[in-house]
């Protein structure tokens, strides 16, 4: 799409106008920016008058953003935002692109991290950023190409492909394992049982799906974590039994620092799954094209190992 220049406003006035919203005030603007405060307030009346509108309220010596300000203003921060990742992406990188990638904790460090310099051997021109989100979020706010998503085939506004599904197990120390001496899964109930934030009722559910009675139709109750990683090491340190991912807990296994609480117990597949995310706008995107590609593969012959 063709953009008409008659609807973008001078990148200074834009700059002005986003440090005086986020300051709400023309002085501490004109501080950041190196200009005076009468300078700053001449460029907020120009963009107004561009506008058509007033984005600022003007009280005695104070200014706060009008209705129309506020949502102006969230627009036009995450424009500059991403207008400043793309350049900085280009800075370190001109000859191939940046992916900015958000990624959920656990699952990057312990599952992708470890295999990105395959990407990288690959795709040697391309830079990634990684972030942090642990929930979905804006596309259109947030100075990201594509996020890495676990649950159902749902993000409003973005594409999604299918990576992987997972197997959650009752995993504790082998000093609780031995003091409890679990049995079936109404025993897990004795012990102390730890829960993620993200998934606040998988034990509930789990506990359905293993027809215990006990755990239905009530919320049990537990220590609550924001990460995978830190419930893995309060499950470690003897705290309770947490409900993980198999797939990300499998050093921990094998050195025996975690067991399985009910080894006997058949595997059972969790109801969500892995999905790389993106926007729309961004699909042509070379660097998410073979980020994309690149990752459907490593996790099918993940799946397949």
């Amino acid at each position: 799409m063709q953009l008409s220049r008659r609807f973008l406003p001078p990148m200074s006035l834009l700059c002005a106008f986003e440090a005086s919203a986020r300051h709400q005030s023309f002085t501490a603007a004109a501080a950041e920016l190196h200009l005076t405060q009468s300078a700053v307030s001449r460029q907020i009346r120009a963009l107004e008058e561009r506008l058509g509108t007033e984005l600022f309220v003007r009280e005695r010596q104070t200014v706060r953003l009008s209705a129309a300000g506020q949502a102006y203003a969230q627009e036009i921060r995450a424009a500059l935002v991403r207008i400043s990742h793309a350049t900085l992406g280009f800075r370190t990188n001109p000859q191939g692109g940046s992916l900015n990638l958000a990624i959920l904790p656990t699952f990057g460090t312990r599952w992708l991290a470890p295999r990105l310099p395959q990407f990288f051997s690959a795709h040697p021109g391309i830079t990634i950023n990684l972030t942090t989100r642990l929930s979905q979020f804006d596309f259109q706010l947030e100075a990201v190409d594509a996020a890495i998503h676990f649950g159902l085939p749902n993000w409003p506004g973005a594409e999604l492909e299918f990576l992987m599904s997972e197997t959650v197990v009752p995993a504790c120390s082998p000093e609780m394992a031995a003091q409890y001496r679990f049995a079936k899964p109404e025993d897990l109930l004795r012990a102390p049982l730890l829960h993620l934030a993200s998934r606040h009722d998988a034990w509930q559910r789990w506990m359905a799906s293993q027809g215990c009675q006990s755990g239905q139709g009530s919320e049990i109750q537990g220590m609550l974590f924001d990460q995978f990683a830190t419930a893995a090491q309060a499950a470690m340190a003897g705290v309770g039994v947490a409900l993980l991912p198999k797939f990300l807990i499998t050093r921990e296994l094998q050195t025996g620092g975690l067991v399985l609480a009910l080894p006997q117990l058949p595997e059972l597949e969790s109801a969500e799954r892995y999905y790389l995310a993106w926007p729309t706008s961004r699909a042509a995107y070379p660097p998410l094209q073979a980020f994309r590609s690149w990752l459907k593969d490593a996790a099918q012959e993940f799946v397949t190992e």
